[in-house]
Order: structure tokens, then C-alpha cells, then sequence
């Protein structure tokens, strides 16, 4: 979807500067936030996607004025009142107000944290043979989708070479919206920043995306 979230290659927001000697978490609340995702997520009623999703459909003036986990926490909120886990009275409440829904794997406990804590893998097996080769020129489909999707807006309708194969992968766009894994082949594109962004875009500057194969044609 074409949201606030979308920002590469906006202008006004400034260079990403990073933090010296960043700390994990800058407040107590955070971890906790943290905690509270990966548990809900070892419910299964969601995926990665879905989570983000859930962050993009955020008001712009939300989105904007929210810091990395208070995101989070605002997409996590309408997740459950969403999948009737919490309602919207309770988050009010900022308690229960009746009894808990029943989880489909059950309440989460300890001897479940090191399940939740390892990093998925999201490949597949391909059903059918890779449609482009490395170091063939395609073009970024001008997509405009009203929901999830991985392309960037920057690159749509821009030209660039394809780097890499990455093999065969769950498609994004697709479970973010629970319509399934419908699993895509993954490409690694280049793209010349004059491509992207004009003449007076640095000429040494070369911009690689992951790229599913939906989002591509020949160029």
C-alpha cells in the first residue's frame, strides 16, 4: 500500500544518523513490548506480514508521531481487538473486563521460548522454474496495491539487473492478507540511483532490493 510508511527516497525527513553506543531498549517499556509480540506470535494467529500490516494501516499522524515500539504497540492493539482477543473497552480499561478467548495453541509458557525465539525460515519448494536469470534487465511493475506488498515505491517502473536469485519464498503480499504462503521466487535487484531518482542523483550510488518475482517484468 501506498503509505506514510513508505518513505525511501522522501525528502524533509533528514539523513538516518546512527546512534552512538545505541542501547537494545532506551526504555524498561520496550522490552516488555517486545516480549508481549514474540509471545502473541507464538499463538499462530498471525504472521511477519500481517504484523506489518498492521503498522502500515496506522493513521499518518500516528505513524509519524510514534516512536519504533509505540508502532508496535499500536499495531499489536488492533491486531487483537481485530482477531477478538481484547476489546476495545478493555485497552480503554487498560485491563480484562471478561474472560480470556481460548488460543488456538494453547497459553503461552516458558518451555515455549526458545521455539519463538528462533528466527523462522520462509523458503519454499518451487513449483515451477525461475521466470528471469542474473544479469537480466527488468523492470519494477508500477503497482499500486491497497494492501501489503514488499515492493518499494521508489523502484516502481524503474529498470535495474537482477544481482542474485534467492530461491523460492512465502509471498508477502499474499499473507499479510491470510490468502495463504503462495510461494514467489526472490530476486536480488540493481538499480543506478540516476535510474531512480534523476541526473543529479550520485552516479556511484547503486540501490539492491529484494524483489518478488509478481513485481517484475522484462525491461
Amino acid at each position: 500500500m501506498d503509505g506514510v510508511h513508505d518513505m525511501g527516497g522522501m525528502d524533509g525527513f533528514g539523513p538516518v544518523r546512527p546512534e552512538p553506543n545505541e542501547p537494545v531498549f532506551h526504555e524498561p517499556w520496550e522490552a516488555r513490548m517486545l516480549a508481549m509480540m514474540r509471545a502473541m506470535g507464538a499463538t499462530g494467529l498471525w504472521t511477519i506480514d500481517t504484523l506489518r500490516f498492521s503498522r502500515e494501516r496506522l493513521r499518518p499522524d500516528l505513524y509519524l508521531a510514534a516512536s519504533y515500539y509505540q508502532r508496535w504497540l499500536l499495531g499489536l492493539e488492533q491486531l487483537l481487538v481485530d482477531g477478538s482477543l481484547v476489546a476495545p473497552d478493555e485497552l480503554a480499561a487498560g485491563h480484562a473486563l471478561r474472560p480470556a478467548a481460548a488460543l488456538p495453541l494453547g497459553p503461552f509458557r516458558r518451555a515455549d521460548v526458545p521455539r519463538v525465539a528462533a528466527r523462522g525460515s520462509f523458503s519454499r519448494p518451487a513449483t515451477s522454474p525461475a521466470r528471469f536469470s542474473t544479469g537480466e534487465r527488468v523492470r519494477a511493475r508500477n503497482i499500486h496495491p491497497r494492501t501489503h506488498t514488499r515492493l518499494p515505491r521508489y523502484a516502481r517502473g524503474k529498470a535495474g539487473v537482477v544481482e542474485r536469485i534467492e530461491g523460492c519464498h512465502v509471498f508477502p503480499d499474499a499473507a499479510a492478507t491470510g490468502r495463504g504462503e503462495i510461494p514467489q521466487w526472490l530476486y536480488t535487484v540493481a538499480f543506478d540511483s540516476r535510474e531512480l531518482w534523476g541526473a543529479d542523483a550520485d552516479p556511484t550510488l547503486t540501490v539492491s532490493i529484494e524483489a518478488f518475482e509478481p513485481y517484475l517484468e522484462p525491461a
